[in-house]
């Protein structure tokens, strides 16, 4: 025996006796494990106003994930809404119509997405509230305040009262502020101020009107 293989075994005889070997053991075979890798984590609302942003937190989210909308019986690979994560709190649009949902966290493998997590998500019926003068000169400026779900495709707008829901007209992005100056038309009459919800599911969807009369 070498004298090496003599010193291993009488380490291991004292170890032994000394009642520590199994400990040893366990502390040498802990050392040759890889360490775990972090496992991703999502954390945001369950429920939210229809169409509403939804922020999400995210952590240890891998290369290439991404953000997705779903009803909850379908498929990894179908979605009302997928985005591609840019940072660690992204916000993304939620469906426009009530309903239950559910969010996911995707990868994709094999060319195929593959969730990783998800969370229940339920939308609420969305309502929006508009403020602004009964009455403006032609030419002048329209203070507007709008509030509702504050998508970021949603608009508020003045326009004919019998104006599709799709019409243009002066608008702003409550998204962007709430609050904003529209120019009054140069025609004179009654018009209408508009909230108008644009979200997956619920495109052009008119959630509050004010008549405005232009003199």
């Amino acid at each position: 025996m070498s004298s090496a293989s003599a010193r291993a075994l009488s380490r291991r005889t004292l170890l032994i006796a000394a009642g520590l070997w199994p400990a040893a053991a366990a502390a040498q075979k802990q050392q040759r494990q890889a360490p775990r890798p972090p496992q991703p984590s999502l954390s945001a609302a369950r429920t939210i106003m229809a169409g509403a942003p939804l922020g999400v937190f995210l952590s240890n989210a891998p290369q290439g994930a991404r953000l997705a909308i779903a009803r909850p019986d379908d498929p990894a690979d179908k979605a009302i809404v997928v985005i591609e994560l840019k940072n660690t709190v992204p916000a993304l649009p939620t469906p426009g119509a009530v309903g239950t949902y559910e969010l996911r966290l995707t990868v994709e493998k094999d060319d195929a997405p593959v969730i990783l997590l998800r969370q229940p998500l339920a939308t609420t019926e969305p309502s929006a509230t508009l403020a602004a003068p009964e009455r403006i000169s032609r030419g002048q400026g329209l203070p507007v305040r709008g509030i509702g779900p504050n998508g970021e495709q949603d608009r508020v707008m003045l326009v004919k009262p019998d104006a599709p829901a799709d019409a243009e007209g002066p608008r702003f992005f409550p998204a962007e502020n709430v609050e904003a100056m529209l120019e009054a038309p140069d025609q004179p009459g009654v018009y209408e101020l508009r909230y108008v919800l644009h979200a997956p599911l619920a495109e052009h969807r008119i959630l509050a009107r004010r008549p405005v009369r232009v003199e």
